[in-house]
């Protein structure tokens, strides 16, 4: 079997693009992969076209670790986001024509599963009006649907600091929203990488009393130093690395020990494999992983391959049953939330399909992400936010 071509289609809403890759083979069968960019998704593509010529056309899709090599390392110049992002969508449909020509799902081949059932934590669910009383409310509403966990960024535009009004303002946000959800659900605090490690550390603090599940991202990624500073002096988990985009570039994570649950991207890392290989990494450090995931129901399918196969993954972010949940029709298949978990599909290769006319519904926007717009949070157009 050879790979004869790619097809992109990309998804469009007013804060996010996500951009599907079809791989097609000699043999009839195709496999879908997906990420979502963040104002690269031109670059994206730009991308896959020299890839596909360079690289992906005539390969066998089943050697996907030699796939993976020469696309990561053939054309010399280092891997960043584009270029692994790339991989990641090439990468996922070969395990789902692989899974498909041999009959079993992907987490079968990823040495089989360890559990019937991932959890899920909801994102996209406060685009509403910034107050105690909507943010109860909207919160109530991710419960009652089933969900035992979500996630919340309430600091507005902050960055760096957050003053003393607005700190106060960011705690009424959380009380309410631990009163909504109850003392048994999780509640996971993003700070989006936008303070000082003093300021995240004080905020920390103020926190603590509705126990967060864990603080995601307290400072700007760059600096290790930083992170480390605040996990000393944090009593809370810490997560992140959804803005590390190669495997390797971890190795200071674990040697600092500074981080509590890796946060991956799977459609940025490089794919189903190269993530897999980072949690039996995370595993030898006694860490979890609770992989980043904005993306539609393919990067969710992708993203459970690894769930349902690694013992230390925790659980998973779900966007797709709150923010423009019409997109969920793109895709036959797509994974559901039930009881506040996905539950194990034996559905061959990644277990959904790209619906191309309904793709079509949804055209390519002028998707933007400022976390520093006012009223970023509602993922509106008027306000040309996003989210992460």
């Amino acid at each position: 079997m050879r790979i004869t071509g790619i097809s992109t289609h990309v998804v469009g809403t007013p804060w996010r693009n996500l951009t599907y890759v079809l791989v097609h083979t000699d043999e009839g069968l195709t496999g879908v992969g997906e990420t979502r960019m963040l104002g690269h998704t031109d670059a994206l593509l730009g991308y896959l076209r020299e890839a596909e010529a360079n690289h992906i056309a005539g390969s066998d899709p089943f050697a996907i670790e030699d796939l993976v090599r020469r696309m990561k390392y053939g054309d010399f110049g280092r891997a960043g986001e584009i270029v692994m992002s790339g991989i990641a969508v090439v990468e996922m449909a070969c395990w789902d024509i692989k899974g498909k020509a041999l009959g079993v799902p992907v987490w079968q081949l990823l040495g089989g599963k360890v559990t019937d059932r991932v959890k899920a934590y909801a994102n996209g669910w406060y685009t509403t009006e910034r107050t105690p009383e909507a943010y109860h409310k909207a919160a109530r509403a991710v419960i009652d649907r089933g969900y035992q966990a979500l996630k919340i960024d309430p600091f507005g535009t902050g960055h760096l600091e957050l003053s003393h009004q607005d700190t106060l303002y960011a705690v009424s946000l959380i009380e309410a929203v631990r009163d909504a959800i109850g003392p048994d659900a999780e509640l996971m605090l993003e700070m989006h990488g936008r303070f000082s490690p003093a300021t995240a550390i004080r905020l920390a603090r103020e926190m603590a009393p509705y126990r967060p599940a864990w603080l995601e991202e307290p400072v700007p990624p760059e600096n290790l130093k930083a992170l480390e500073k605040v996990a000393a002096k944090v009593d809370l988990p810490i997560a992140t690395g959804e803005r590390i985009h190669d495997r390797v570039e971890f190795r200071e994570l674990f040697e600092s020990q500074a981080v509590d649950i890796l946060q991956p991207d799977v459609g940025h890392l490089g794919g189903i494999w190269e993530t897999r290989k980072l949690a039996a990494t995370a595993e030898t450090h006694y860490m979890m992983v609770a992989p980043h995931n904005v993306g539609g129901p393919v990067l969710t399918a992708a993203s459970l391959q690894v769930g349902f196969s690694a013992p230390n993954f925790k659980i998973l972010e779900h966007f797709n049953d709150f923010a423009d949940a019409e997109i969920k029709k793109v895709v036959k298949g797509a994974p559901q939330v039930v009881d506040g978990h996905f539950h194990l599909s034996d559905a061959p290769g990644l277990g959904v399909e790209l619906d191309i006319d309904a793709a079509a519904e949804f055209p390519q926007q002028q998707a933007r992400f400022d976390l520093w717009a006012d009223g970023w949070e509602r993922r509106s157009p008027a306000t040309r936010g996003g989210g992460a």
